[in-house]
């Protein structure tokens, strides 16, 4: 049986001017998959990733995230994903709880589910007792697993990670994989994207953007055998070093 679909493009371009970051894209992520979206600086991810959340309209081509059209329908795309980057997007002046209840009001939670969400936050994360903790307090790892659980709060069709473990230590990116195991299993589709290719491993699928195209999509054990390498980072490297250009 065929998977729902919640990440559509066909031909998804961005220009600014002359120069276009984003060339006639096409790919599919379905319901419940980590699809890891690499490549070098200046590939073009960011742009992509904007236009997929809403905050930048393509200059041409087709889309839907999580069933909604990216030019007409903005807005309810905005409210059915989340999103996390590298710098967490916590308030390290609030504590812990204020930041839960902060977001989850954004997202539109009940007062009664964002009580209900934030016991349940504090003892996954086994911060009990450390409710009124400023975040600034926080090591890392610590500040990166609240601020994931925190962008899956309002229980998103897609969360959008964007290098989300850049800076932290070996043990605290594999413990946060395993949060975005548990995430994926509850059916909540990840888009991440990393530079840490052991990473790229973990997903069900890769794609890898050189110079704004798409140059490989596939599985990374199917990408490996294509490409005669013995890791993702031998793939990555065979494509990356065609790319022109060096900022995004």
């Amino acid at each position: 049986m065929q998977k729902e679909k919640v990440i559509t493009a066909k031909d998804l371009t961005k220009r600014f001017g002359d120069f276009t970051a984003v060339d006639k894209i096409t790919f599919d992520v379905e319901k419940g998959e980590i699809f890891g979206f690499l490549g070098a600086n200046g590939a073009g991810k960011t742009t992509a990733m904007r236009m997929l959340c809403g905050l930048l309209l393509p200059t041409s081509g087709q889309a839907t995230v999580a069933g909604f059209d990216i030019y007409k329908q903005n807005e309810q795309i905005k409210q059915n994903i989340g999103y996390m980057s590298q710098k967490f997007s916590l308030y390290e002046d609030l504590t812990i709880t204020e930041n839960i209840r902060f977001y989850a009001g954004i997202y539109g939670l009940s007062d009664d589910r964002i009580k209900e969400k934030t016991g349940l936050l504090m003892k996954q994360l086994h911060l009990e007792g450390q409710e009124k903790t400023l975040v600034r307090a926080l090591p890392l790892g610590w500040k990166q697993k609240l601020a994931f659980s925190i962008a899956i709060v309002h229980d998103p069709a897609i969360v959008f990670l964007d290098e989300p473990t850049g800076g932290v230590d070996p043990v605290t990116r594999r413990e946060f994989w395993g949060l975005i195991y548990e995430a994926s299993a509850r059916g909540i589709t990840i888009f991440v994207t990393t530079h840490y290719m052991d990473e790229a491993e973990y997903c069900n699928r890769v794609s890898v953007m050189v110079d704004g195209r798409i140059d490989a999509l596939d599985s990374p054990a199917n990408l490996m055998r294509d490409y005669s390498a013995d890791s993702m980072d031998e793939v990555f490297l065979h494509l990356a070093r065609k790319a022109v250009r060096t900022g995004d």
